[in-house]
């Protein structure tokens, strides 16, 4: 039984980047001698283990065979005889498909290390069209790694795949997205995928559009989204995007322009946007909201936030329910306080 490290632990070794996990491919063994040795299968589909102790996975060497639609239809093949060679030959990419011994000895029979040395996406067989999950792979992967480049080889297999991209899960696709966000150059995500056409069926929305790295979280890089991207709730919706995601994008596109005009609009209008993000109630995420419009928009809303924070201290609910007020007569009593406070306050702003 051989094992070794295999993967993105490799990949972001040889770059000089931070090892976040480590997973390994047990070579020459069976399921049965792993059990005995102490590890904890995971998983029906592949057969993958936990080590006893470290808790990283430790997979048995595989082949697949594409055999039906979705990621499931795979028929995979795990046994002593699958050697290291076939295992990495069925992976994505050649900057992903290398391995170390346990004596620190590489094995790179596609000639990763020079495509990482070359800044170069480039799938490692024909296997790669097996999986179209793959073509957001390659482009989160440029979203990940500084200044790559996908192999013009790649860009066609990824363009060739497109009409299989529909059968995804849009939990599996939302995932790769994610990552793309958390990247450093999240826009490359777009434009890798404009380049192999792929943008259709889950991202027709963003064609064009530039994600925006300056935001430090992917929270705050989808909501942005919504600054030029109206349907933005068409595209949560498809994705199926945690409510958080949805919640920021949908009310950075329709309420982050009155917000930013906050010295001109309509009172009344304005505080019927702060109202509908929750603002009141919810300062914390008001602030996520007005950060997003900011640095979208280049123009700060913290002079908006520091107004709306003394309105709340100055108009006290609690006050109006001694009189008596409640429902929408209270409701009411207090957007006419607030706005007659905005509008004072704003006036001081101005001047």
């Amino acid at each position: 039984m051989d094992v070794y490290l295999v993967g993105g632990a490799i990949r972001d070794a040889l770059l000089g980047l931070k090892v976040c996990e480590r997973d390994w491919v047990v070579v020459g063994a069976t399921a049965d001698d792993l059990l005995r040795e102490g590890y904890r299968q995971v998983g029906r589909d592949f057969p993958v283990f936990l080590h006893p102790e470290t808790r990283e996975e430790y997979a048995l060497a595989r082949t697949e065979r594409k055999t039906g639609s979705g990621h499931t239809g795979f028929d995979v093949h795990a046994g002593p005889e699958v050697t290291l060679h076939e295992d990495l030959l069925r992976r994505d990419l050649t900057v992903n498909a290398m391995a170390q011994d346990l004596t620190g000895n590489l094995i790179d029979p596609f000639d990763g290390r020079q495509d990482l040395a070359d800044r170069c996406l480039r799938h490692v067989s024909d296997a790669f069209r097996e999986d179209p999950l793959r073509v957001f792979r390659v482009a989160r992967f440029a979203a990940q790694l500084q200044d790559f480049t996908v192999h013009p080889d790649t860009v066609v297999f990824m363009t060739a795949m497109a009409g299989e991209l529909s059968e995804l899960a849009p939990e599996r696709v939302w995932r790769e997205f994610n990552k793309a966000l958390v990247g450093s150059a999240p826009a490359r995500f777009v434009e890798v995928l404009e380049d192999a056409r792929c943008l259709t069926p889950w991202f027709p929305e963003l064609r064009g559009v530039s994600l925006n790295p300056g935001l430090a979280t992917p929270l705050a890089r989808y909501g942005a989204i919504g600054w030029t991207v109206p349907a933005i709730d068409e595209l949560s919706l498809r994705l199926k995007v945690p409510n958080d995601f949805a919640r920021l994008g949908g009310q950075v596109a329709r309420f982050g322009r009155s917000l930013l005009d906050w010295r001109r609009v309509d009172a009344a209008a304005l505080l019927r946007a702060v109202r509908s993000i929750n603002g009141w109630r919810n300062p914390e995420w008001r602030r996520q909201v007005f950060s997003v419009v900011g640095a979208v928009a280049g123009e700060s809303l913290d002079p908006l936030d520091q107004v709306l924070h003394r309105i709340d201290t100055e108009v006290d609910a609690e006050t109006f329910v001694a009189e008596g007020l409640q429902g929408a007569k209270l409701g009411k009593r207090l957007d006419a306080e607030r706005s007659k406070r905005f509008e004072k306050l704003r006036d001081t702003d101005r001047g």
